[in-house]
């Protein structure tokens, strides 16, 4: 049986990497998605053993083509049709990203127009 040809960014929806073809199509267009260091036009065709970085967030994953689903499978499936190649390292370094400025403590009440804009300063400040 000869395997189904279909584009990158709907392949890239189809496994869930992404919420929305279109936001998939977007992340192509930026650059987002590259197969050896080469940014891929949405239009690419996807084929079995490839090995792809896609940058979801601050998450640069690596991932193998399997398989290409005929439509979006369910998130339990997902694995049938990928294989996540990311270092734990990687999974780490965003995980260690995610520190939360807006620590209060219990009972104090909603914060200040002062505090608010503190906050967003430190966001800005300690941003990568």
């Amino acid at each position: 049986m000869k395997p189904l040809q279909i584009r990158i960014d709907k392949w890239l929806w189809n496994v869930r990497l992404f919420k929305t073809r279109a936001i998939a199509t977007d992340a192509c267009n930026a650059g987002k998605v590259k197969m050896k260091g080469i940014n891929l036009k949405p239009s690419k065709e996807v084929k079995t053993e490839e090995i792809y970085n896609v940058k979801i967030g601050q998450l640069d994953k690596t991932i193998q083509v399997i398989d290409t689903p005929k439509s979006r499978v369910s998130a339990a499936l997902v694995s049938n049709y990928y294989i996540d190649l990311t270092p734990e390292e990687e999974y780490n370094r965003v995980k260690s990203l995610r520190t939360t400025f807006e620590y209060r403590d219990h009972g104090v009440g909603r914060p200040t127009k002062r505090d608010r804009r503190q906050i967003e300063y430190l966001k800005d400040y300690f941003e990568f």
